[in-house]
């Protein structure tokens, strides 16, 4: 197994990779937040039909709304309230046992939060499943945002590429079809503070998706088992949290294979489902990802744009608690004025964020007039948990990819959470933690 010192060197250096700016935040941080806007309430809709909050909920620790901020010290780190042994049988028909305990070593994984290597024989094997599947011919991007890709933005039509324009697919799920149903999700984990949620969660008796980081899960691999053995849908995040449009075809294949690879190794299943980091995907990647069962997910861009709740900006500086949640009421009020459900992009990485799903959004949802039903995205979707997962499925969920199309009310304005790109340095207390989970599980 990896000694201690092994491990820390090695989650230091992947820490250390990426230039940061005094919040610890990437320096492209900046360009993205100035192309990006919170969506606004259309005329007619009511932007906040809940009074903001001015305390948080007790029985979850959760600070008051207005000192929920990147200076917000530390609350105490949650404990797992139930751990599963190897064997533990999930509770949705046909599931496979959970597998033997995950043991991380370092020797059998890429570097944390890097874009994998592709010239391993995993990655050559995983390669062949585009045989057979017409690929686009297209060039990565210089780095998944616009304004560093003239040429590729002015294809945006053609490449079907989200970033630049909206641009989605007829195989993509956007938005849950049954009006006034918010699929909830949260990406970036498995980390720490996921156990406060998970509580929440299950007090209100609410089902999620998680869109997993491979890095995160072979960090926290007991706390994705306590997401999946909850009744909470596991999903692709990719390995290292970078813009999929700016990979070539191989890294692609690598960020989803060793992504899938990490969760079928801890949970026993593999997901048919994923979500592009920062919404980053054109028909390249699409395509990419069908070839290899996935489907991807993407948050809804409605009335105001897209449905991005902003709570990474919280833990970046950018943002307040209180200018993330009255985004979020502003999602809520534009919500109602849909003929479809919605899909919102919020985050469990973080103290921060959990908070503010913990003590504000969730809650602001559950008691909104006109009520609101929260279901996770393959629920409101109504696919069966067993599809959710390749080695149950009955039916296909992935199907064949299609063209992109602009069919919502506005068009995307930037690619979601980018400032939280991993590796950074604002990462440094979640990767700290995961040396002792990980060393811990060594053990």
């Amino acid at each position: 197994m990896l000694p201690i010192s092994a491990l820390s060197a090695l989650l230091a250096a992947s820490l250390s990779l990426e230039l940061v700016n005094a919040h610890g935040i990437p320096r492209a941080h900046h360009d993205i937040v100035k192309r990006q806007a919170a969506p606004a309430a259309p005329a007619g809709a009511s932007a906040a039909t809940t009074a903001a909050p001015v305390s948080g909920t007790g029985s979850y620790n959760v600070p008051p709304l207005s000192v929920i901020n990147s200076a917000m010290p530390s609350g105490p780190t949650p404990t797992l309230s139930t751990t599963f042994p190897a064997g533990a049988q999930p509770t949705y028909s046909n599931a496979p046992a959970i597998p033997s305990k995950f043991i991380f070593s370092a020797a059998d994984w890429p570097a944390l939060d890097v874009i994998p290597p592709t010239d391993s024989d995993k990655v050559k094997e995983w390669m062949k499943e585009l045989d057979g599947h017409d690929i686009p011919d297209f060039s990565p991007t210089v780095d998944g945002e616009c304004a560093s890709d003239p040429q590729a933005a002015a294809q945006a039509k053609e490449r079907g590429w989200w970033t630049c324009g909206g641009w989605t697919s007829g195989n993509d799920i956007v938005s849950c079809p049954e009006k006034n149903t918010w699929g909830v999700s949260f990406d970036d984990g498995p980390a720490p503070y996921s156990e406060k949620l998970l509580k929440y969660l299950d007090d209100h008796d609410l089902s999620a998706t998680f869109f997993v980081v491979g890095s995160r899960v072979v960090s926290y691999p007991d706390i994705l088992i306590a997401e999946y053995m909850a009744g909470h849908e596991i999903s692709v995040h990719t390995w290292s949290h970078h813009p999929l449009t700016a990979m070539t075809n191989e890294q692609v294949v690598a960020e989803l294979g060793w992504t899938r690879h990490a969760i079928q190794t801890v949970l026993g299943v593999t997901p048919t489902t994923m979500r592009p980091p920062f919404g980053d995907i054109d028909n390249r990647v699409r395509a990419i990802a069908n070839a290899m069962g996935l489907r991807p997910i993407i948050w809804t861009t409605g009335p105001g744009g897209p449905f991005d709740t902003n709570d990474w900006r919280v833990p970046a500086g950018e943002h307040t608690g209180e200018e993330s949640f009255a985004t979020f009421e502003s999602i809520l009020g534009n919500a109602t004025t849909m003929d479809t459900g919605f899909i919102v992009l919020e985050h469990d990485l973080f103290e921060i964020t959990v908070d503010l799903a913990v003590g504000y959004t969730l809650d602001a949802a559950l008691t909104h007039n006109p009520p609101f039903k929260l279901e996770s995205i393959g629920e409101c979707m109504s696919f069966p948990m067993n599809d959710m997962y390749k080695e149950t499925a009955t039916t296909d969920i992935v199907g064949n990819n299609s063209t992109g199309s602009n069919g919502s009310s506005a068009a995307a304005s930037g690619n979601g959470a980018a400032g939280l790109s991993l590796p950074s340095a604002a990462f440094v207390g979640v990767a700290a933690a995961a040396v002792a989970a990980a060393v811990a599980g060594s053990l």
